[in-house]
């Protein structure tokens, strides 16, 4: 994969001791499992704003839509400081360069969805976003953004960790130059991962790339990415995932003997009844790639998008 791709996470997920009682919330499938493949950016808000360790817990008040942050026994309004703390930090995280970021759950500054926000009378609703949180996803809107608590679920886990390896291709080959030619080869290799994720997208990101060159080329990239960001954003399914195996399937139909043909369908078959992990089709397909040296699934990333040993699509 080569060099480590760069994330911004709440540091405390990292095991510094930022908590507001001093302590920590480390997160072992992040700093050691996916931490192998990614440069961590840590950010704590609360102290970085100006606030200690330990120190008095913060709550949301007011409207979801524009709460306070307030100290919950003192009733100490810290959200002008954390506004223009915020301001200052997201200028200079324009400068990592970041692939993404994971947030801290349920935190008043950090919470990325279902933060409780208290009304000033009494009583309590779910449905806000933590302060930080929610000027980093206004500040940088195509970069994919998750909290800890949602990468439980595998889907969620392999969704993020699916759109920042690719937000890292993208990257590299606009680093590598910007041109028609390069945009035609990075869309040609994606192809398949934008139509497990969106055949609407995939018609959409076709037809530009096809119409390159009747635009300017900087317009061109930006409407490519924001379409590549939110196609991405739409979770795979095993339906969808099935249709681009039935497709990948017909690569192989002159050189498939009918024994290899029947055992993928019956694989496909059990991948839909879910009986089986996504892997275990992609694997046989993977192996007759090699055996066969087909050369446009060679280079498709949906057959590899990210390191094997995260194991992300190993569940049923």
């Amino acid at each position: 994969m080569g060099e480590k791709l760069k994330m911004g996470i709440s540091a405390c997920l990292l095991g510094e001791n930022v908590r507001y009682n001093g302590g920590h919330c480390r997160d072992p499938f992040l700093t050691d499992t996916l931490g192998v493949y990614v440069e961590w950016v840590p950010v704590c808000p609360e102290v970085e704003c100006g606030l200690g360790v330990p120190r008095e817990t913060l709550r949301l008040v007011g409207e979801p839509s524009n709460p306070r942050l307030v100290t919950t026994k003192t009733a100490i309004d810290h959200t002008d400081q954390m506004h223009s703390w915020a301001g200052g930090k997201l200028k200079q995280l324009e400068k990592e360069t970041l692939c993404g970021f994971v947030f801290k759950s349920k935190s008043p500054s950090s919470g990325m969805t279902r933060v409780k926000v208290y009304h000033p009378n009494g009583g309590s609703v779910n449905q806000g976003t933590g302060i930080f949180a929610k000027a980093f996803i206004h500040h940088f809107p195509r970069i994919p953004v998750e909290e800890e608590g949602r990468l439980f679920d595998p889907g969620l886990r392999e969704n993020f960790i699916e759109r920042i390896f690719t937000v890292k291709r993208w990257r590299e080959s606009m680093e590598a130059g910007m041109g028609i030619g390069r945009l035609v080869d990075f869309h040609t290799r994606n192809k398949l991962l934008i139509f497990a994720h969106s055949e609407k997208h995939y018609r959409a990101m076709g037809r530009l790339v096809a119409q390159g060159k009747e635009g300017g080329l900087a317009e061109v990239y930006d409407r490519y990415e924001a379409l590549l960001m939110d196609a991405l954003s739409l979770k795979s399914t095993v339906r969808k995932n099935a249709n681009v195996l039935l497709h990948v399937m017909g690569y192989f139909k002159k050189q498939l003997s009918s024994d290899e043909k029947t055992e993928l369908i019956e694989l496909l078959e059990s991948y839909r009844s879910g009986s089986i992990p996504l892997i275990v089709p992609v694997t046989l397909i993977n192996h007759y790639v090699r055996k066969y040296d087909q050369p446009y699934l060679k280079t498709q990333t949906y057959l590899n998008p990210h390191p094997l040993a995260l194991q992300l699509r190993n569940h049923a």
